[in-house]
């Protein structure tokens, strides 16, 4: 088992909501991945989403892909982000880190090289964006047999067909993308997310993230009503991108202080 069913559990059982903001490794550069994992949860993250950075993020917006760029041109691979992780589980052995990215980095590395060095690092889970679930039983396979989960993206697209396929193999949590888009695109629209989370919660039993949208308190408390979790995202790496220089730890900590406030009310 991973560390991510006892930490919904944990919350669970307090009446509270997972904050899950998502990160690029190697963005605003590859020094300052541990130390922004760590602010992240200092300021009251429950599980970190670390971003594998892409050429080609396709449902990713430009905030996203920007520091995807950044972070490729300092040259950020597969092997730096397990350091990472590992560097971070050296003072916290506790909080959840999965990995959010895209097929062709994971194909590049080998299926599995790539499980087996994620599980050596304690990373806790996957989403892989473009692997659907017809196509990754044996990534899955290999996953849970290391204890780590693989996580799938549901869309207001999604058929009860498709979310019923995915409550088969989706283990940790599943990703609602509340938005037809990419990431940091639209304002959530709170009462669509309501109508959708009872409907995938008919084929899922496990916890439903919400994301896509998510920006402030006001919107994360709105959310976290409705969820099981919030993933905060785009909004994080503007909080990097205008962060004077050297106050890019204590800004993401202060502003994921923030939303964990407002989700607690």
């Amino acid at each position: 088992m991973s560390r991510i069913q006892p930490v919904f559990s944990g919350l669970k059982a307090k009446s509270r909501k997972a904050l899950i903001p998502f990160i690029t490794a190697g963005y605003p550069e590859p020094t300052a991945t541990v130390p922004l994992m760590h602010a992240l949860v200092r300021g009251g993250a429950d599980i970190i989403e670390l971003g594998v950075p892409f050429s080609d993020p396709m449902a990713d917006g430009p905030v996203i892909q920007r520091a995807s760029e950044i972070a490729l041109k300092h040259g950020i691979n597969l092997h730096d982000i397990f350091r990472c992780v590992r560097q971070f589980r050296e003072t916290d052995p506790h909080t959840p880190v999965v990995l959010m990215g895209y097929a062709n980095p994971v194909e590049r590395m080998g299926l599995e090289v790539f499980v087996r060095e994620a599980a050596q690092a304690g990373v806790d889970g996957a989403l892989i964006v473009d692997y659907p679930p017809e196509e990754c039983e044996a990534f899955a396979a290999l996953m849970k047999a290391h204890d780590m989960d693989v996580i799938f993206l549901l869309a207001p697209t999604s058929t009860e067909a498709r979310m019923e396929k995915i409550g088969k193999i989706a283990s940790g949590y599943v990703y609602y993308v509340s938005l037809k888009g990419v990431t940091g695109s639209a304002s959530l629209n709170a009462d669509e997310v309501a109508a959708a989370i009872p409907v995938i919660k008919k084929h899922v039993s496990i916890p439903v993230g919400v994301g896509f949208g998510i920006r402030d308190g006001e919107t994360a408390r709105a959310v976290g009503a409705l969820a099981d979790g919030v993933v905060i995202g785009s909004r994080l790496i503007q909080v990097l991108e205008n962060a004077e220089k050297g106050r890019e730890t204590s800004d993401l900590e202060a502003f994921v202080g923030a939303i964990r406030k407002a989700l607690d009310k």
